[in-house]
């Protein structure tokens, strides 16, 4: 299974002759190769998968990617608490 992140492209660079850029998610700011998405500029939205963007989003594509993943992220700790409580009864 392939998850990829949606982020936003605050800086690009070149790196060994690579366009790279720093991208932020949510606050986190990682590095990833632009390489597979060569008409990226700063403000762009991309979906990052194990450290390189693979696609170009709208900025509603990402928001929307990310309240999705909210949703997952909540309910598997909804499900873990329910195990805990289950378990300690």
């Amino acid at each position: 299974m392939c998850l990829g992140v949606p982020g936003k492209i605050i800086q690009i660079y070149e790196t060994e002759g690579l366009k790279m850029g720093q991208v932020d998610f949510s606050g986190a700011t990682r590095e990833a190769c632009l390489e597979y998405v060569p008409e990226t500029k700063v403000g762009d939205y991309v979906l990052v998968h194990v450290g390189f963007a693979i696609n170009v989003l709208s900025e509603e594509e990402a928001h929307e990617t990310l309240s999705l993943l909210q949703e997952v992220i909540a309910f598997r700790e909804k499900e873990l608490a329910d195990a805990e409580e289950s378990k300690a009864a």
